[in-house]
């Protein structure tokens, strides 16, 4: 009877200890330090912008445009299979991935 009141005991004060612990409500990601935003312009200028999208030029893509050739595509599918029958072509990866 003196251990099972011992254990209760020692379960009791972990219980308190446990209890009298400050609680931490806090969120995970600092959301209580954000900086609150400024609004700088008006919600008609944003939407009248976004109706006009911008236009993306061939510096942002990468895209030279389409070019005008005398060569015919046939002709430049059928030396590409050539090349590659012959083993002029390189296959595959060279080098260390």
């Amino acid at each position: 009877m003196n251990t099972t009141r011992q254990l209760a005991i020692a379960a009791f004060a972990a219980f308190a200890g446990f209890a009298t612990a400050p609680a931490m409500a806090d969120e995970a990601d600092a959301s209580q330090f954000a900086h609150p935003s400024t609004v700088v312009r008006a919600v008609a200028d944003v939407k009248a912008e976004a109706r006009n999208p911008v236009r993306i030029t061939n510096g942002g893509t990468g895209f030279i445009g389409v070019m005008q050739s005398a060569v015919d595509p046939v002709a430049v599918k059928t030396e590409g299979v050539k090349s590659a029958r012959n083993g002029q072509t390189a296959r595959g990866e060279f080098g260390p991935m």
